[in-house]
Protein backbone atom coordinates (compact mmCIF):
# COMPACT_ATOMS: atom_id res chain seq x y z
CA UNK A 1 0.00 0.00 0.00
CA UNK A 2 2.61 2.47 1.00
CA UNK A 3 4.44 1.56 -2.67
CA UNK A 4 0.85 2.38 -3.99
CA UNK A 5 0.98 5.65 -2.49
CA UNK A 6 4.36 6.89 -3.59
CA UNK A 7 3.36 5.51 -6.97
CA UNK A 8 0.00 7.66 -7.22
CA UNK A 9 1.69 10.57 -5.91
CA UNK A 10 4.46 11.07 -9.05
CA UNK A 11 1.57 10.58 -11.64
CA UNK A 12 1.20 13.09 -14.21
CA UNK A 13 -2.51 13.15 -14.43
CA UNK A 14 -3.06 17.01 -14.48
CA UNK A 15 -0.02 17.52 -16.73
CA UNK A 16 -1.51 18.93 -20.14
CA UNK A 17 0.25 20.25 -23.29
CA UNK A 18 -1.05 23.08 -25.30
CA UNK A 19 -3.90 22.46 -28.16
CA UNK A 20 -2.54 22.10 -31.73
CA UNK A 21 -5.65 22.77 -33.97
CA UNK A 22 -6.34 18.84 -33.92
CA UNK A 23 -10.14 18.86 -32.23
CA UNK A 24 -12.49 16.88 -33.68
CA UNK A 25 -16.18 17.50 -33.54
CA UNK A 26 -19.19 15.80 -33.85
CA UNK A 27 -20.12 18.53 -36.30
CA UNK A 28 -18.70 21.12 -38.74
CA UNK A 29 -21.99 23.11 -38.66
CA UNK A 30 -24.96 23.06 -35.47
CA UNK A 31 -28.38 24.12 -37.07
CA UNK A 32 -30.66 25.04 -33.93
CA UNK A 33 -33.33 24.95 -36.71
CA UNK A 34 -36.34 27.34 -37.15
CA UNK A 35 -37.37 29.59 -34.25
CA UNK A 36 -39.55 32.44 -32.87
CA UNK A 37 -38.69 35.66 -32.42
CA UNK A 38 -37.95 35.97 -28.90
CA UNK A 39 -39.10 32.36 -28.09
CA UNK A 40 -36.05 30.92 -26.81
CA UNK A 41 -34.58 27.24 -28.91
CA UNK A 42 -34.10 24.06 -27.60
CA UNK A 43 -31.05 22.54 -26.41
CA UNK A 44 -28.42 21.63 -29.14
CA UNK A 45 -25.36 19.50 -28.29
CA UNK A 46 -21.26 19.50 -30.02
CA UNK A 47 -18.95 16.73 -28.79
CA UNK A 48 -15.40 18.33 -28.66
CA UNK A 49 -13.07 14.69 -28.92
CA UNK A 50 -9.50 14.73 -28.06
CA UNK A 51 -7.92 12.17 -30.68
CA UNK A 52 -4.21 12.22 -29.23
CA UNK A 53 -2.77 10.20 -26.52
CA UNK A 54 -1.88 13.14 -24.13
CA UNK A 55 -4.22 15.56 -22.24
CA UNK A 56 -4.40 18.64 -23.80
CA UNK A 57 -5.20 22.18 -22.72
CA UNK A 58 -7.29 24.82 -24.77
CA UNK A 59 -5.99 28.20 -23.87
CA UNK A 60 -9.86 29.58 -25.09
CA UNK A 61 -13.66 28.25 -26.53
CA UNK A 62 -15.39 31.29 -27.29
CA UNK A 63 -18.24 32.80 -29.09
CA UNK A 64 -17.23 35.17 -32.42
CA UNK A 65 -19.65 37.67 -31.22
CA UNK A 66 -18.12 37.15 -27.53
CA UNK A 67 -20.17 38.71 -24.90
CA UNK A 68 -22.88 39.93 -27.32
CA UNK A 69 -23.77 36.76 -29.26
CA UNK A 70 -27.18 35.76 -29.14
CA UNK A 71 -26.50 32.35 -28.39
CA UNK A 72 -25.95 30.58 -24.95
CA UNK A 73 -23.04 28.33 -24.11
CA UNK A 74 -22.14 25.32 -21.13
CA UNK A 75 -18.95 23.89 -21.64
CA UNK A 76 -18.49 20.81 -20.07
CA UNK A 77 -21.10 21.58 -17.24
CA UNK A 78 -19.97 25.51 -16.59
CA UNK A 79 -22.51 28.27 -18.50
CA UNK A 80 -21.01 31.28 -20.28
CA UNK A 81 -19.65 32.48 -23.97
CA UNK A 82 -16.02 33.16 -23.51
CA UNK A 83 -13.93 30.05 -21.84
CA UNK A 84 -10.34 29.95 -20.73
CA UNK A 85 -8.29 26.83 -19.93
CA UNK A 86 -10.38 24.24 -21.36
CA UNK A 87 -8.85 20.82 -20.79
CA UNK A 88 -9.86 17.58 -22.08
CA UNK A 89 -8.05 14.62 -21.31
CA UNK A 90 -6.24 12.03 -24.02
CA UNK A 91 -8.53 9.72 -25.78
CA UNK A 92 -11.70 11.98 -24.49
CA UNK A 93 -13.89 14.39 -25.09
CA UNK A 94 -16.16 17.31 -23.43
CA UNK A 95 -20.10 18.11 -24.60
CA UNK A 96 -20.95 21.67 -25.72
CA UNK A 97 -24.59 22.84 -25.17
CA UNK A 98 -25.76 25.47 -27.59
CA UNK A 99 -29.06 27.84 -27.31
CA UNK A 100 -30.47 31.13 -28.34
CA UNK A 101 -33.27 33.73 -28.59
CA UNK A 102 -32.96 36.47 -31.21
CA UNK A 103 -35.74 39.35 -31.35
CA UNK A 104 -36.00 39.90 -35.20
CA UNK A 105 -37.40 43.49 -34.06
CA UNK A 106 -34.28 44.55 -32.73
CA UNK A 107 -33.07 44.23 -36.53
CA UNK A 108 -33.40 48.06 -38.78
CA UNK A 109 -35.39 46.37 -41.19
CA UNK A 110 -37.84 44.23 -39.47
CA UNK A 111 -37.88 40.90 -41.71
CA UNK A 112 -40.19 38.09 -41.26
CA UNK A 113 -37.17 35.88 -41.23
CA UNK A 114 -33.98 36.21 -40.92
CA UNK A 115 -30.89 33.82 -40.60
CA UNK A 116 -28.43 34.30 -37.68
CA UNK A 117 -24.83 32.55 -37.18
CA UNK A 118 -22.13 33.01 -35.45
CA UNK A 119 -18.61 30.72 -34.90
CA UNK A 120 -17.33 28.43 -32.16
CA UNK A 121 -13.98 29.63 -31.91
CA UNK A 122 -11.07 27.31 -30.06
CA UNK A 123 -8.04 28.85 -29.95
CA UNK A 124 -6.64 31.22 -31.71
CA UNK A 125 -3.91 32.16 -34.64
CA UNK A 126 -2.70 28.99 -36.52
CA UNK A 127 -4.27 26.63 -34.61
CA UNK A 128 -7.86 28.45 -34.36
CA UNK A 129 -10.57 25.77 -35.53
CA UNK A 130 -14.48 26.98 -35.39
CA UNK A 131 -17.99 25.77 -35.99
CA UNK A 132 -20.42 27.26 -37.28
CA UNK A 133 -23.84 28.22 -35.91
CA UNK A 134 -26.99 28.85 -38.01
CA UNK A 135 -30.77 29.55 -36.83
CA UNK A 136 -33.40 30.30 -39.09
CA UNK A 137 -35.14 33.41 -37.00
CA UNK A 138 -39.39 33.62 -37.74
CA UNK A 139 -40.79 37.20 -36.62
CA UNK A 140 -44.55 36.21 -35.47
CA UNK A 141 -47.51 37.62 -34.21
CA UNK A 142 -48.23 36.44 -30.75
CA UNK A 143 -51.77 35.89 -28.85
CA UNK A 144 -51.73 35.32 -25.51
CA UNK A 145 -54.06 36.03 -22.27
CA UNK A 146 -53.00 38.93 -20.07
CA UNK A 147 -51.13 38.78 -16.97
CA UNK A 148 -52.71 40.59 -13.96
CA UNK A 149 -50.27 42.99 -11.66
CA UNK A 150 -51.22 40.23 -8.77
CA UNK A 151 -49.69 37.50 -11.07
CA UNK A 152 -53.23 35.81 -11.57
CA UNK A 153 -53.19 35.11 -15.43
CA UNK A 154 -56.43 35.96 -17.85
CA UNK A 155 -58.88 32.80 -17.85
CA UNK A 156 -62.04 31.90 -19.61
CA UNK A 157 -64.92 29.94 -18.27
CA UNK A 158 -65.55 26.95 -20.12
CA UNK A 159 -68.86 25.66 -17.43
CA UNK A 160 -71.43 27.77 -16.21
CA UNK A 161 -71.99 29.22 -13.06
CA UNK A 162 -73.33 26.09 -11.08
CA UNK A 163 -70.33 24.14 -12.66
CA UNK A 164 -67.71 26.36 -13.82
CA UNK A 165 -64.32 25.26 -15.81
CA UNK A 166 -61.42 27.90 -16.05
CA UNK A 167 -58.98 27.59 -18.73
CA UNK A 168 -56.27 29.79 -19.93
CA UNK A 169 -57.34 32.15 -22.29
CA UNK A 170 -58.63 35.47 -24.00
CA UNK A 171 -61.41 36.97 -26.29
CA UNK A 172 -60.00 38.17 -29.48
CA UNK A 173 -60.16 42.06 -30.09
CA UNK A 174 -62.09 42.84 -33.34
CA UNK A 175 -58.59 44.13 -34.95
CA UNK A 176 -56.73 40.06 -34.29
CA UNK A 177 -59.99 38.15 -35.93
CA UNK A 178 -58.37 37.99 -39.41
CA UNK A 179 -55.33 35.80 -39.50
CA UNK A 180 -53.12 36.25 -42.50
CA UNK A 181 -50.45 35.06 -44.11
CA UNK A 182 -48.07 37.67 -43.51
CA UNK A 183 -46.79 36.27 -40.89
CA UNK A 184 -47.18 33.06 -38.52
CA UNK A 185 -49.61 33.03 -35.34
CA UNK A 186 -48.23 31.74 -31.87
CA UNK A 187 -51.23 31.49 -29.44
CA UNK A 188 -50.70 30.61 -25.75
CA UNK A 189 -53.87 29.01 -23.86
CA UNK A 190 -56.99 29.04 -25.49
CA UNK A 191 -58.06 32.52 -27.70
CA UNK A 192 -61.09 32.62 -27.90
CA UNK A 193 -63.83 33.52 -30.64
CA UNK A 194 -66.64 35.87 -28.94
CA UNK A 195 -70.45 35.22 -29.91
CA UNK A 196 -71.54 37.53 -33.20
CA UNK A 197 -68.25 37.47 -34.36
CA UNK A 198 -66.53 35.17 -37.25
CA UNK A 199 -62.53 34.36 -37.04
CA UNK A 200 -61.06 34.15 -40.46
CA UNK A 201 -58.01 32.27 -41.71
CA UNK A 202 -56.67 33.05 -44.86
CA UNK A 203 -55.32 30.86 -47.49
CA UNK A 204 -51.39 30.36 -46.11
CA UNK A 205 -52.04 31.46 -42.67
CA UNK A 206 -49.66 29.35 -40.02
CA UNK A 207 -50.77 29.05 -36.81
CA UNK A 208 -48.65 27.68 -34.04
CA UNK A 209 -50.26 26.66 -30.56
CA UNK A 210 -47.80 26.25 -27.17
CA UNK A 211 -48.69 23.32 -24.99
CA UNK A 212 -52.08 23.92 -23.57
CA UNK A 213 -52.95 26.61 -26.26
CA UNK A 214 -55.98 26.02 -28.98
CA UNK A 215 -59.43 27.86 -30.43
CA UNK A 216 -62.62 28.26 -28.83
CA UNK A 217 -65.67 29.26 -30.80
CA UNK A 218 -68.29 30.25 -28.75
CA UNK A 219 -72.19 30.57 -29.08
CA UNK A 220 -73.32 32.86 -32.08
CA UNK A 221 -69.61 32.55 -33.33
CA UNK A 222 -67.83 31.40 -36.26
CA UNK A 223 -64.47 30.19 -37.75
CA UNK A 224 -63.57 29.77 -41.49
CA UNK A 225 -60.33 28.43 -42.29
CA UNK A 226 -60.39 28.63 -45.64
CA UNK A 227 -57.60 27.77 -47.80
CA UNK A 228 -56.37 27.02 -51.71
CA UNK A 229 -54.80 24.68 -53.75
CA UNK A 230 -51.36 24.41 -53.17
CA UNK A 231 -48.84 24.18 -56.54
CA UNK A 232 -46.09 22.37 -54.31
CA UNK A 233 -47.79 19.78 -52.29
CA UNK A 234 -44.58 19.36 -50.26
CA UNK A 235 -44.65 23.32 -49.05
CA UNK A 236 -48.27 23.53 -49.32
CA UNK A 237 -48.19 27.25 -49.88
CA UNK A 238 -51.85 28.53 -49.64
CA UNK A 239 -53.31 25.56 -47.19
CA UNK A 240 -53.62 26.20 -43.60
CA UNK A 241 -51.62 24.59 -41.03
CA UNK A 242 -52.67 24.28 -37.15
CA UNK A 243 -50.03 22.93 -35.03
CA UNK A 244 -47.36 22.74 -32.44
CA UNK A 245 -45.09 25.96 -31.69
CA UNK A 246 -42.05 23.18 -31.94
CA UNK A 247 -40.05 23.80 -35.25
CA UNK A 248 -37.24 20.96 -34.82
CA UNK A 249 -37.84 18.69 -37.03
CA UNK A 250 -38.17 15.86 -34.01
CA UNK A 251 -41.38 17.81 -33.43
CA UNK A 252 -42.74 17.20 -37.29
CA UNK A 253 -45.25 14.61 -36.05
CA UNK A 254 -45.29 14.08 -31.78
CA UNK A 255 -49.35 14.40 -30.73
CA UNK A 256 -50.26 15.92 -28.37
CA UNK A 257 -48.38 19.41 -28.63
CA UNK A 258 -51.16 21.18 -28.43
CA UNK A 259 -54.98 20.47 -27.22
CA UNK A 260 -57.88 21.48 -29.42
CA UNK A 261 -59.53 23.83 -31.69
CA UNK A 262 -63.39 23.65 -30.01
CA UNK A 263 -66.81 24.65 -31.64
CA UNK A 264 -69.09 25.13 -28.71
CA UNK A 265 -72.71 24.79 -28.71
CA UNK A 266 -73.97 27.46 -30.99
CA UNK A 267 -71.62 28.35 -32.76
CA UNK A 268 -72.78 28.70 -36.62
CA UNK A 269 -71.60 28.64 -39.96
CA UNK A 270 -68.10 26.83 -39.43
CA UNK A 271 -66.05 25.98 -42.37
CA UNK A 272 -62.85 24.37 -43.10
CA UNK A 273 -61.10 24.51 -46.78
CA UNK A 274 -57.64 23.03 -47.76
CA UNK A 275 -56.88 22.81 -44.22
CA UNK A 276 -54.30 20.73 -42.12
CA UNK A 277 -54.83 19.88 -38.52
CA UNK A 278 -51.83 18.17 -36.77
CA UNK A 279 -50.25 16.99 -33.61
CA UNK A 280 -53.09 18.30 -31.05
CA UNK A 281 -54.74 16.09 -28.53
CA UNK A 282 -58.08 16.42 -30.13
CA UNK A 283 -57.88 17.81 -34.15
CA UNK A 284 -61.21 19.15 -34.36
CA UNK A 285 -63.65 19.06 -31.71
CA UNK A 286 -67.48 19.59 -32.75
CA UNK A 287 -69.96 20.43 -29.98
CA UNK A 288 -73.97 21.15 -31.37
CA UNK A 289 -72.35 22.74 -33.68
CA UNK A 290 -72.34 22.49 -37.31
CA UNK A 291 -69.38 22.64 -39.46
CA UNK A 292 -68.39 21.96 -43.46
CA UNK A 293 -64.76 20.28 -44.04
CA UNK A 294 -63.78 19.96 -47.48
CA UNK A 295 -60.30 19.06 -48.28
CA UNK A 296 -59.17 18.59 -44.57
CA UNK A 297 -56.56 16.24 -42.76
CA UNK A 298 -56.07 15.76 -39.34
CA UNK A 299 -52.71 13.96 -38.22
CA UNK A 300 -50.68 12.77 -35.18
CA UNK A 301 -53.95 13.00 -32.11
CA UNK A 302 -52.84 11.93 -28.81
CA UNK A 303 -56.93 10.95 -28.16
CA UNK A 304 -58.95 11.37 -31.14
CA UNK A 305 -58.58 13.60 -34.67
CA UNK A 306 -62.35 14.77 -35.54
CA UNK A 307 -64.50 14.70 -32.44
CA UNK A 308 -68.70 15.42 -32.95
CA UNK A 309 -71.15 15.67 -30.51
CA UNK A 310 -75.25 16.07 -31.43
CA UNK A 311 -73.68 18.00 -34.98
CA UNK A 312 -74.20 18.36 -38.45
CA UNK A 313 -70.87 17.75 -40.04
CA UNK A 314 -70.29 17.14 -43.63
CA UNK A 315 -66.97 15.97 -45.13
CA UNK A 316 -65.84 15.79 -48.30
CA UNK A 317 -61.78 14.64 -49.21
CA UNK A 318 -60.71 14.30 -45.40
CA UNK A 319 -58.00 12.22 -43.93
CA UNK A 320 -57.60 11.56 -40.64
CA UNK A 321 -55.15 9.23 -39.52
CA UNK A 322 -52.67 8.35 -36.20
CA UNK A 323 -54.98 8.99 -33.33
CA UNK A 324 -54.19 7.56 -29.73
CA UNK A 325 -58.20 6.58 -29.43
CA UNK A 326 -60.65 6.63 -32.28
CA UNK A 327 -59.74 8.85 -35.68
CA UNK A 328 -63.54 9.56 -35.62
CA UNK A 329 -65.88 9.69 -33.04
CA UNK A 330 -69.43 10.36 -33.52
CA UNK A 331 -71.17 10.83 -29.81
CA UNK A 332 -74.65 11.55 -29.04
CA UNK A 333 -76.39 11.63 -32.13
CA UNK A 334 -76.19 14.03 -34.81
CA UNK A 335 -76.50 14.02 -38.30
CA UNK A 336 -73.39 13.05 -40.50
CA UNK A 337 -72.63 13.01 -44.53
CA UNK A 338 -69.27 11.66 -45.39
CA UNK A 339 -68.20 11.76 -49.09
CA UNK A 340 -65.25 10.63 -50.46
CA UNK A 341 -63.03 10.33 -46.99
CA UNK A 342 -60.12 8.32 -45.69
CA UNK A 343 -60.33 7.50 -42.18
CA UNK A 344 -57.16 5.56 -41.21
CA UNK A 345 -55.95 4.89 -37.99
CA UNK A 346 -52.03 3.67 -37.89
CA UNK A 347 -51.04 4.80 -34.53
CA UNK A 348 -47.58 2.77 -32.89
CA UNK A 349 -47.47 5.50 -30.09
CA UNK A 350 -49.06 2.96 -27.75
CA UNK A 351 -51.72 0.14 -27.30
CA UNK A 352 -54.55 1.33 -29.07
CA UNK A 353 -58.67 0.07 -27.90
CA UNK A 354 -60.85 2.11 -29.73
CA UNK A 355 -61.50 1.79 -33.70
CA UNK A 356 -60.80 4.20 -36.41
CA UNK A 357 -64.59 4.88 -36.51
CA UNK A 358 -66.83 4.93 -33.21
CA UNK A 359 -70.66 5.56 -33.46
CA UNK A 360 -73.06 6.15 -31.06
CA UNK A 361 -76.36 8.10 -29.94
CA UNK A 362 -75.01 8.39 -26.46
CA UNK A 363 -73.13 10.28 -24.35
CA UNK A 364 -71.71 9.06 -20.83
CA UNK A 365 -70.26 10.99 -17.85
CA UNK A 366 -69.30 10.28 -14.49
CA UNK A 367 -72.80 11.03 -12.92
CA UNK A 368 -75.39 10.22 -16.05
CA UNK A 369 -75.89 9.10 -19.92
CA UNK A 370 -77.40 11.27 -22.22
CA UNK A 371 -79.53 10.21 -25.22
CA UNK A 372 -79.93 11.83 -28.67
CA UNK A 373 -81.07 10.63 -32.21
CA UNK A 374 -78.56 9.44 -35.01
CA UNK A 375 -80.30 11.25 -37.34
CA UNK A 376 -77.82 9.68 -39.71
CA UNK A 377 -74.21 9.04 -40.45
CA UNK A 378 -74.12 8.50 -44.12
CA UNK A 379 -70.49 7.35 -45.69
CA UNK A 380 -70.64 6.88 -49.08
CA UNK A 381 -67.35 5.89 -51.34
CA UNK A 382 -65.22 5.73 -47.84
CA UNK A 383 -62.28 4.49 -46.54
CA UNK A 384 -62.35 2.65 -42.73
CA UNK A 385 -59.06 1.02 -42.13
CA UNK A 386 -56.16 0.55 -39.55
CA UNK A 387 -53.95 -1.65 -38.31
CA UNK A 388 -56.50 -3.34 -35.67
CA UNK A 389 -58.63 -6.18 -36.65
CA UNK A 390 -62.11 -4.32 -36.22
CA UNK A 391 -62.16 -0.60 -37.43
CA UNK A 392 -65.64 0.25 -37.17
CA UNK A 393 -67.97 0.30 -33.66
CA UNK A 394 -71.37 0.80 -33.68
CA UNK A 395 -73.10 1.71 -30.35
CA UNK A 396 -76.98 2.50 -29.95
CA UNK A 397 -79.41 3.14 -27.43
CA UNK A 398 -82.65 1.85 -28.55
CA UNK A 399 -84.56 4.16 -27.15
CA UNK A 400 -83.53 6.68 -29.76
CA UNK A 401 -83.07 6.49 -33.43
CA UNK A 402 -80.19 4.89 -34.77
CA UNK A 403 -79.51 5.80 -38.72
CA UNK A 404 -76.28 4.63 -40.53
CA UNK A 405 -74.89 3.66 -43.83
CA UNK A 406 -71.68 2.63 -45.56
CA UNK A 407 -72.22 2.83 -49.46
CA UNK A 408 -69.72 1.61 -51.71
CA UNK A 409 -67.01 1.83 -49.44
CA UNK A 410 -63.95 -0.38 -48.06
CA UNK A 411 -63.96 -1.32 -44.02
CA UNK A 412 -61.32 -3.43 -41.93
CA UNK A 413 -63.71 -5.92 -40.00
CA UNK A 414 -62.59 -9.11 -39.21
CA UNK A 415 -64.46 -11.44 -36.84
CA UNK A 416 -63.06 -14.64 -36.94
CA UNK A 417 -65.30 -16.03 -33.74
CA UNK A 418 -68.43 -14.90 -34.80
CA UNK A 419 -68.54 -12.47 -31.85
CA UNK A 420 -71.02 -9.97 -33.82
CA UNK A 421 -72.36 -12.45 -36.36
CA UNK A 422 -76.14 -11.78 -34.30
CA UNK A 423 -75.80 -8.08 -34.19
CA UNK A 424 -77.85 -6.31 -36.55
CA UNK A 425 -76.21 -3.38 -36.54
CA UNK A 426 -73.17 -5.22 -38.12
CA UNK A 427 -75.15 -7.26 -40.84
CA UNK A 428 -72.61 -6.52 -43.70
CA UNK A 429 -75.34 -8.45 -46.36
CA UNK A 430 -78.07 -6.13 -45.23
CA UNK A 431 -78.43 -3.96 -48.26
CA UNK A 432 -80.39 -1.15 -46.57
CA UNK A 433 -77.13 -0.89 -44.64
CA UNK A 434 -74.01 -1.63 -46.17
CA UNK A 435 -74.76 -1.37 -49.97
CA UNK A 436 -71.68 -2.65 -52.26
CA UNK A 437 -69.60 -2.18 -49.21
CA UNK A 438 -66.40 -4.40 -49.04
CA UNK A 439 -64.61 -5.66 -46.53
CA UNK A 440 -60.87 -6.38 -45.74
CA UNK A 441 -59.36 -5.71 -48.78
CA UNK A 442 -56.21 -4.37 -48.49
CA UNK A 443 -56.53 -0.43 -49.82
CA UNK A 444 -52.74 -0.30 -50.44
CA UNK A 445 -51.70 3.22 -49.11
CA UNK A 446 -48.47 4.56 -50.11
CA UNK A 447 -46.90 5.35 -46.66
CA UNK A 448 -48.67 5.07 -43.74
CA UNK A 449 -46.35 6.28 -42.00
CA UNK A 450 -45.67 9.35 -44.04
CA UNK A 451 -49.74 9.81 -43.59
CA UNK A 452 -49.47 9.30 -47.15
CA UNK A 453 -52.87 7.86 -48.88
CA UNK A 454 -52.63 7.57 -51.80
CA UNK A 455 -53.81 3.64 -53.26
CA UNK A 456 -51.98 2.19 -55.60
CA UNK A 457 -53.56 1.47 -59.14
CA UNK A 458 -54.82 -1.94 -60.15
CA UNK A 459 -53.84 -2.72 -56.68
CA UNK A 460 -55.87 -1.18 -54.21
CA UNK A 461 -58.90 -2.92 -52.78
CA UNK A 462 -60.48 0.99 -52.70
CA UNK A 463 -59.38 1.23 -56.52
CA UNK A 464 -63.04 1.23 -58.72
CA UNK A 465 -65.24 0.70 -56.21
CA UNK A 466 -67.13 3.45 -55.86
CA UNK A 467 -70.66 5.07 -56.60
CA UNK A 468 -70.68 6.65 -59.66
CA UNK A 469 -71.64 10.44 -59.56
CA UNK A 470 -70.60 11.34 -56.11
CA UNK A 471 -69.63 14.88 -55.61
CA UNK A 472 -66.44 15.72 -55.26
CA UNK A 473 -65.54 15.88 -59.02
CA UNK A 474 -62.09 16.08 -57.83
CA UNK A 475 -59.80 14.19 -55.38
CA UNK A 476 -57.71 15.69 -52.64
CA UNK A 477 -54.68 16.05 -54.80
CA UNK A 478 -57.32 17.68 -57.63
CA UNK A 479 -56.97 15.04 -59.81
CA UNK A 480 -60.29 14.32 -61.72
CA UNK A 481 -62.09 11.37 -60.48
CA UNK A 482 -62.22 8.33 -62.68
CA UNK A 483 -65.47 6.52 -63.59
CA UNK A 484 -65.89 4.32 -61.72
CA UNK A 485 -65.15 6.18 -59.01
CA UNK A 486 -62.66 5.14 -56.72
CA UNK A 487 -63.50 4.91 -52.97
CA UNK A 488 -61.53 7.19 -49.87
CA UNK A 489 -59.78 11.13 -50.44
CA UNK A 490 -57.37 9.70 -53.59
CA UNK A 491 -57.84 8.77 -56.80
CA UNK A 492 -55.75 5.70 -57.05
CA UNK A 493 -51.85 6.24 -59.07
CA UNK A 494 -48.92 3.44 -59.89
CA UNK A 495 -46.10 3.86 -56.86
Amino acid sequence: MCCLVLWSSCRNDFETVASTGSLEFSKDTVYLDTIFSNIGSSTYNLKVYNRSDEDINIPTVRLAEGEASNYRLNVDGVPGKVFENVQILAKDSIFIFIETTFDVNNLPTNPKEFLYTDQLLFDSGGNEQKVELVTLVKDAVFLFPEKYADGTTEMLNLGDDDNPIFVKGFFLDDDELTFTNEKPYVIYGYAAVPGNRTLSVEAGARVHFHNGGGIIVAQGGSMQSIGAPSLDPEAMENEIIFEGDRLEPGFADTPGQWLTILLTPGSVNNQFQYTTIKNSTVGLWVDTSPVSLKNVQIYNNANIGLLAQNSSVIGENMVINNSGQSSLAIQLGGSYDFRHCTFANYWTGSFRSFPTVSIENTLETDTEIFVADLIKADFTNCIIYGNERRELSLYQNSERAFNFKFENSLIHFEDPTGEFSNDPLYDFLNPALYPATRFNLDPVFQDTELNNFNIESGASGADGIGKPGVLPLKDLNGVDRSNPRDAGAYESIEF
